[in-house]
């Protein structure tokens, strides 16, 4: 019954996010990416999913902008198992209104185990990662394969 429990496909669902001091910084990894993040399905925050799909004329799906819930709305999309890898760019040295959105959806990523990356070093290490385009299994925390099980056992109940 763990065949409820999806693998990431070779093509991604990738959620892009970024804060309006690293707007800029995104979209220039964006553009430098562009071949490799046209092989997969990008999803973005309102400003910044608007950004780059303006600018690179790749399709981004668009949520609301983050202070205005894109960034729960994000999160929900991950515990959905609906995105498979988040790019965010936040400002560390910025205070956002938003502050606990931004910690609950980082967390919510940890949680759910996909990648994350913060910073254009390590969205460079994701991006070209040969796991990028193959078909991955990520393992589920014991919290999470415990109550996915539990549902599953309920349902066949």
């Amino acid at each position: 019954m763990l065949d409820r429990i999806a693998a990431m496909r070779p093509k991604k669902k990738i959620a892009l996010v970024a804060h309006d001091n690293k707007k800029r910084e995104l979209l220039e990894w964006a553009e430098y990416n562009k071949g490799r993040l046209a092989q997969h399905e990008l999803y973005g925050t309102g400003t910044t999913g608007q950004v780059i799909e303006q600018n690179l004329r790749l399709p981004v799906h668009k949520f609301q902008s983050g202070p205005l819930g894109g960034d729960q709305q994000i999160g929900a999309r991950i515990t959905e198992g609906m995105l498979d890898c988040l790019v965010f760019f936040w400002d560390p040295l910025e205070s956002q209104p938003h502050d606990p959105d931004v910690r609950a959806l980082l967390r919510i990523a940890v949680v759910w185990n996909i990648p994350v990356a913060c910073n254009r070093s390590s969205a460079d290490f994701i991006i070209s990662s040969p796991l990028m385009t193959e078909e991955y299994q990520p393992v589920l925390p014991n919290y999470i394969r415990e109550r996915v099980l539990g549902i599953i056992e309920g349902e066949a109940a």
